[in-house]
């Protein structure tokens, strides 16, 4: 295994692969030697040439931040000698890459076709998982919900493979855009095809009441979608029971069929990052992003803050003038609600990051994007709506795990693949794959990682690792379980963005 990497030919730091000791001399590709001054920790940076105070210091090809006094070459790269460089609302102009004059890319040669096992549904979309869902419109009645899919477990069989609640605390005492959020989100969910039937549950009093929530859910599949207002019948348990053992019977008759590729999207997401989440995790879920578009298929990009500082990467990538402006203002869009609630918009990344070498929200967010890939931006997606484009989708987002999981779900994705250098065991509505930046989180964290990136650490190829990738997803898309739902997590979570009443 090399001693460290140097990202782009441009940078004037490198990545250190492991703990190098004081002393360690390392020779750069142009036979150029560097002594580390000081202990490097493994995913941490080590400058390669001096950079005076307010230099610019460069990772990725590009600019992570200013130094804060002189940094020599040899000594250690981080927060306590490197700021942010980012300001506030910045103009921007398109400079289209990979396009020819602001129109489409030239498209790929075919690929060859790939094909998984899913459920095909009455309205065309395809599910990669057959559970009965069970919906609250409202936080009060989320002990109802989960007793209700504790019960009805007993009843699986068939295709079904598992009943489950997803409980949130939202539904009522809300205003505004904030309340037309969680109905979007509610509705997205309750259409989702890895669902073969869903019982939504509601109290019956609360502001996103049922027959609100109906109109949103036009044209609604009868058969698969089933109501109950609890303060309309004596008893819920009794009455949710029996919906639920008619949901199951009529979705166990539901069998896997040969779907194309194509019908797959993809929620692409990181969290708990490292120093190699940027060099290996992030990069190869992008190579897999590129193989699944050149198929016909979708991925979708959230997290919006951790796009700051990478945010013209994406910009120039857009496929048309349009898609820039509505780029532009994601980006403005999510800054201004930084300042509207008073907050440091620049104020990450977490301790975790830094820990684990990620200095700046430059650092993370040029690291962050590279799961991006290299296709052109062909769809920009506001919260809580769905994806109706092929290729790669950017959906406003916080960069929370669960609500931004959450929201790719809402959006289509049937699967998430979730990056991360420090590991976590949460899960989303879909099958959540967890995809580790170094080869030992994955051996210390089994029921925790789904798939090891920290191989392209010990020089295996990234165009191999991304058909191997693929290959992983089309089998969880075809009913393989990922660690979190073996371990029976299910999560959710809505973002909240105004008042409480």
């Amino acid at each position: 295994m090399k001693e460290f990497i140097r990202i782009h030919a441009g940078d004037n730091v490198v990545v250190a692969l492991k703990d190098l000791k004081p002393g360690t001399e390392i020779v750069l590709e142009d036979g150029r030697k560097v002594t580390a001054a000081q202990e490097i920790p493994a995913g941490h940076k080590m400058a390669i040439s001096d950079v005076e105070e307010g230099g610019d210091v460069i990772k990725y090809g590009a600019r992570i931040g200013n130094a804060k006094e002189k940094i020599l070459a040899g000594q250690w790269v981080h927060v306590h000698n490197l700021k942010t460089a980012l300001g506030d609302l910045l103009e921007y102009t398109y400079e289209p890459v990979g396009t020819e004059k602001g129109e489409n890319a030239k498209a790929t040669k075919p690929q060859a076709e790939a094909t998984f096992q899913g459920f095909v549904r009455e309205d065309g979309t395809v599910g990669v998982r057959n559970e009965i869902w069970i919906i609250p419109t409202v936080g009060c009645v989320n002990n109802v919900a989960t007793a209700l899919a504790k019960k009805a477990n007993a009843y699986v069989h068939g295709s079904v493979e598992e009943v489950i609640a997803f409980p949130h605390p939202y539904g009522c005492s809300q205003m505004g855009d904030d309340q037309e959020n969680t109905r979007h989100v509610l509705a997205d969910l309750i259409s989702h095809p890895n669902a073969g039937g869903v019982l939504v549950l509601g109290l019956g009093c609360e502001n996103s009441n049922i027959p609100v929530l109906k109109p949103y859910l036009e044209p609604i599949d009868a058969k698969r979608v089933r109501f109950l207002v609890c303060q309309e019948v004596d008893d819920e348990m009794e009455e949710g029971e029996k919906i639920l053992r008619e949901l199951i019977d009529q979705a166990a008759e539901k069998e896997r069929e040969t779907v194309p590729a194509s019908k797959l999207i993809i929620g692409m997401k990181c969290g708990g990052s490292d120093g190699f989440s940027g060099i290996t995790a992030n990069p190869l879920v992008g190579k897999f992003s590129d193989l699944l578009i050149e198929r016909g298929g979708t991925t979708i990009l959230t997290e919006v803050p951790e796009m700051f500082g990478a945010e013209t990467i994406l910009m120039n990538r857009c496929a048309n003038r349009e898609l820039f402006d509505q780029t532009v203002c994601l980006i403005n869009d999510f800054k201004n609600y930084y300042k509207e609630n008073h907050q440091t918009i620049y104020e990450n990344p977490s301790p975790g990051n830094k820990k684990g070498g990620i200095s700046t929200l430059e650092d993370k967010s040029l690291g962050c994007t590279q799961k991006s890939g290299s296709a052109p931006v062909e769809g920009v997606l506001a919260y809580g709506r769905r994806v109706q484009t092929p290729g790669l989708n950017l959906l406003s987002a916080p960069g929370n795990d669960l609500v931004a999981a959450t929201a790719l779900a809402a959006s289509g994705a049937q699967i998430v693949l979730f990056t991360t250098g420090r590991g976590t065991p949460f899960a989303s509505p879909v099958p959540t794959v967890k995809i580790s930046s170094n080869s030992g989180l994955a051996d210390r964290k089994k029921s925790w990682i789904d798939f090891n990136a920290g191989t392209l650490l010990e020089d295996e190829e990234i165009s191999d690792k991304g058909e191997e990738l693929l290959r992983f997803v089309l089998e969880v898309a075809s009913g393989k379980k990922v660690r979190s739902e073996l371990a029976g997590f299910h999560d959710m979570a809505i973002f909240k963005k105004g008042v409480t009443l």
